[in-house]
């Protein structure tokens, strides 16, 4: 038996063990928020902030809906394949309680961020980081990263990357029935 041959089948299971280590990592925190699997008791507190359409929301404005706040930028791969699949969930949520509230990292100013969310089809709610203090959430490391928020006020789940659209709309669901 040559040295191939002696090496090759642990070196598979080690290859394919790292592989689902990795996606474990990685799509661990959108299943669990899915399924409705642990999440947090941390609360978002604010004072006030004004999204980009002028509108000031302050934390009363939040209380008893479920809330998505998505730190993104316009020059971010994964924040812009994400964004319709938000779109579509506030679409058919919002009148349920559903918010989504978009806080822009963008450098290049409020109307480069506009242009960007009209040429998107995007009309939920997005407010620039700089403007916004939100307990520190809007200075996140990692774009995209996301935070879906009960009725209760408490962030249920905290996801890093991609949040796809269906595993949004099933967390979503199970939040609005959850009593506020």
């Amino acid at each position: 038996m040559s040295v191939w041959e002696k090496i090759k089948r642990p070196l598979e299971f080690l290859l394919w063990a790292g592989l689902l280590i990795f996606l474990a990592v990685r799509l661990g925190p959108q299943v669990t928020a899915a399924l409705g699997i642990g999440g947090g008791d941390e609360r978002l507190s604010f004072a006030a902030f004004t999204t980009l359409d002028g509108t000031r929301l302050t934390e009363g404005d939040l209380r008893g809906k479920v809330v998505l706040v998505n730190v993104w930028a316009t020059w971010c791969p994964p924040c812009v394949i994400e964004m319709p699949g938000f779109q579509r969930v506030y679409e058919d949520y919002r009148d349920q309680g559903f918010m989504v509230l978009g806080v822009s990292r963008d450098q290049g100013g409020r109307e480069r961020v506009r242009a960007f969310l009209r040429e998107k089809g995007i009309t939920y709610p997005v407010a620039m980081a700089a403007d916004t203090d939100l307990g520190g959430i809007a200075d996140v490391q990692t774009l995209p990263t996301s935070f879906l928020i009960g009725r209760d006020g408490t962030i249920r789940h905290r996801i890093e990357g991609i949040y796809p659209g269906p595993s949004l709309r099933l967390a979503v669901g199970r939040l609005l029935e959850e009593e506020p």
